[in-house]
């Protein structure tokens, strides 16, 4: 069973910063591409960062020169570094993965930037 697990969500101030993790168990970690998504309340989730199993990356261009998305293969574990935090980046953070094109989502992680 895929199962994804976030954490490090908190409350920062305008231009802290946060790291997100996200330990994934149930999948040949290595061999897949992980994802980043945000929504705010009402809204619809949005994508925020990719990064293939050979560590390629990509973002969404809110996230671009903020955010870095790294993952530890050895961990089975992405990470969403996020700096020069803004009031907008305020929203729940999950983790995603697809696996036989299924897709898998962790419960969320809640960031609170304050201004």
């Amino acid at each position: 069973q895929v199962q994804l697990v976030e954490s490090g969500g908190d409350f920062v101030q305008t231009g802290g910063s946060l790291r997100l993790s996200c330990a994934a168990s149930g999948i040949n970690f290595e061999s897949h591409n992980m994802r980043w998504y945000r929504q705010g309340s009402g809204q619809a989730r949005e994508w925020v960062a990719t990064i293939t199993g050979r560590g390629l990356t990509n973002y969404a261009d809110s996230a671009n020169g903020r955010f870095t998305i790294t993952r530890d293969n050895a961990k089975s574990t992405v990470y969403l570094q996020m700096d020069s935090l803004r009031p907008e980046d305020t929203d729940v953070y999950y983790c995603h993965t697809k696996r036989d094109n299924i897709d898998y989502w962790g419960q969320g992680t809640r960031v609170t930037v304050s201004s």
